[in-house]
């Protein structure tokens, strides 16, 4: 194949700006008839930017990846301030139970979702400014309700009316267990 044996590789030529180098300056072959360059000329040219941006930003870069971080607490938002709205979000999650009571299943697993995520931040929050020794307890009863707020919206979703009351019943009671740990 002609661009294979136009850009050498070897296997101790591991610097990336040489890579960058050697596929940036390898020779386009231009295809005589109608003057349309061959697919693999358009392909080194993605190859060379795609190459020359990543070491463009990695010399930029100054932080090193060590990990992952998972949060999933709001920006800026501090335990004392998840603290003062995490009863209103308790309540509007509570308040579904209106629009669960009249069958309205779409708006109920809008309000259901909209509110849940909220509150599922507010608590996130004040976990992690708790102690160790009562966080494994709190996570415990984080991932019941939040469980129970996922089998209500399914339930929501099948408008089975017996199961949207048990898991409802379910999510009330967890949530009031949290509630009384904060």
């Amino acid at each position: 194949m002609a661009f294979a044996s136009s850009i050498s590789w070897s296997s101790h030529n591991t610097h990336h700006s040489s890579v960058a180098s050697t596929v940036c300056t390898s020779t386009s072959r231009t295809v005589t008839q109608n003057n349309i360059k061959p697919r693999h000329s358009i392909d080194r040219r993605i190859t060379c930017v795609a190459l020359v941006s990543s070491l463009v930003l990695a010399a930029t870069s100054n932080r090193t990846a060590t990990g992952f971080e998972f949060r999933m607490t709001v920006p800026d938002q501090t335990a004392a301030e998840a603290q003062s709205v995490i009863r209103d979000h308790a309540q509007a999650l509570l308040d579904v139970k209106t629009l669960l009571d009249e069958e309205d299943w779409r708006e109920a697993q809008r309000e259901l979702r909209r509110t849940s995520g909220y509150l599922r931040q507010d608590i996130y929050t004040i976990i992690q400014s708790k102690d160790g020794n009562i966080r494994p307890l709190l996570r415990k009863l984080y991932s019941d309700l939040f469980n129970n707020v996922t089998q209500l919206d399914y339930a929501a979703r099948a408008k089975d009316v017996a199961q949207v009351r048990e898991y409802y019943n379910n999510v009330a009671t967890v949530l009031k267990d949290i509630l009384s740990r904060f």
